[in-house]
């Protein structure tokens, strides 16, 4: 089998780009959903804040200029080709260099800080967290996902016991949403991981906001976990931006994962309305 060569700094470049294009404007899926919840409104007030929403989207676009002042945590899930072959130096590093590049030359937030107690803030937005795959093939997926922390800091991990079953899924899920009220900025995105170990269902309810949000998953009875969840969630009238009205949530992804026989780890990862993610392969 050929190995195809890549240069590393053909990774850096992709990732600069994405940075700024994931936080100027949203996925064409992700414009529309909230497009269709502002039609769907009955609140006058959330009807009035999804309107704001869309225009400040607008503008975003147009100008070039961050949707939100919170740009975010760089999230990168990398999908490698076994087939690929990469030179002119550490890929690892190469990827930190295109945060770097991005949200310095973007003029996007810096928001990382060096030690999390020391709390000195390292002013490119580097180090990014990175997540790898190795798939078949000679190509290299690249997800880039800033995360704000306003959305981010409302999400938990449950430790359930099999006896909990899914109902105490569908329990856990409703309660991260009803403690996070206003402070997720909604209509939010849910992502909920099940299965794996501690950190694999965090990882997977990190990845499952990546879905398109007009997808749901392939496994039926997964599938219908998902719809019954966003029913309830909207039912909760939590509403735009905290205020009430029938849009709480746009989509809820559930990925799953096999897990061991005395548990059911459940990850619950909530994200804002401006769920943030920019794709490209290579």
């Amino acid at each position: 089998m050929t190995m195809r060569t890549i240069p590393v700094s053909d990774i850096t470049q992709n990732i600069k780009e994405m940075c700024m294009e994931a936080n100027y404007r949203l996925t064409p899926d992700m414009e529309c959903a909230l497009a269709q919840a502002e039609r769907a409104e009955t609140s006058r007030l959330g009807q009035q804040i999804l309107g704001q929403l869309a225009e400040n989207l607008k503008i975003a676009r147009e100008e070039n200029i961050p949707i939100c002042q919170d740009t975010g945590m760089a999230v990168i899930f990398l999908e490698i080709g076994q087939d690929v072959h990469f030179e002119g130096g550490s890929l690892e590093e190469a990827i930190h260099e295109g945060v770097r590049q991005g949200y310095v030359e973007g003029y996007l937030r810096k928001s990382v800080v060096k030690d999390p107690c020391i709390r000195e803030n390292t002013k490119d937005n580097t180090p990014a967290v990175i997540h790898y795959e190795i798939k078949p093939g000679d190509k290299v997926k690249i997800t880039v996902a800033p995360k704000g922390f306003g959305s981010e800091n409302m999400s938990r991990v449950f430790m359930l016991k099999p006896a909990d079953g899914e109902e105490g899924v569908k329990d856990a899920v409703l309660t991260v949403v009803r403690d996070a009220g206003p402070n997720a900025c909604p209509p939010m995105v849910v992502g909920v991981g099940i299965g794996g170990t501690f950190e694999k269902c965090a990882l997977l309810a990190k990845k499952a906001l990546t879905r398109s949000v007009d997808e749901h998953s392939e496994i039926p009875y997964v599938m219908e976990m998902e719809k019954e969840l966003l029913r309830r969630i909207n039912a909760s009238h939590i509403g735009p931006g905290g205020l009430g009205g029938e849009t709480t949530a746009l989509a809820v992804h559930i990925l799953t994962y096999p897990t061991h026989i005395a548990g059911l780890p459940v990850g619950v990862n909530i994200c804002c309305h401006v769920n943030r993610h920019a794709v490209r392969i290579l």
